[in-house]
């Protein structure tokens, strides 16, 4: 999965759990393991509880691959250096990747992250300000010529 925050990649993925596939996400595995931000863990350990969650995704990705496993990791992937990190990490293990972006208008974002602020579950768990969506639109890299599968997003 690649977008940004509110794009629609947890629903897609948990799409993809009803028909097998293992889901991974980094938000849930920081949920269950620290709580929730501002409220279980303050803000200045929050890059250490990602680094945690996401080196425990990586492991359980590795073993699930091992074991022949269909598998979805529900995470942003921002960063064309992570989703290459990504896909090389699957071919080395023997797996195929797929790369599907969902692309979203930053208005309909901004609609989605506010009604999801009202929910208390892992993926409201850090809080996505006006603010900090607009340095997540500033510093995403969308992928153009990796493969991707880009799906635009309308709906709510």
């Amino acid at each position: 999965m690649c977008g940004i925050a509110g794009s629609g990649k947890t629903t897609y993925a948990k799409d993809l759990e009803t028909k097998g596939f293992v889901r991974l996400s980094i938000d849930e595995e920081i949920w269950h393991r620290f709580g929730r931000y501002g409220i279980d863990y303050g803000p200045d350990e929050y890059e250490q509880h990602t680094e945690v969650a996401r080196e425990a995704m990586r492991e359980r990705l590795l073993s699930l691959l091992a074991e022949g496993r269909d598998v979805v990791v529900d995470s942003s992937f921002w960063q064309r250096s992570r989703r290459q990190e990504y896909k090389q990490l699957i071919e080395q293990a023997g797996g195929r990747w797929r790369l599907v972006y969902l692309q979203v208008d930053p208005a309909l974002l901004r609609a989605r992250l506010y009604e999801r602020a009202e929910r208390f579950d892992a993926n409201a768990a850090f809080p996505i300000t006006d603010g900090l969506l607009a340095r997540y639109l500033d510093s995403f890299e969308p992928p153009y010529g990796e493969g991707e599968e880009a799906i635009v997003v309308s709906h709510r």
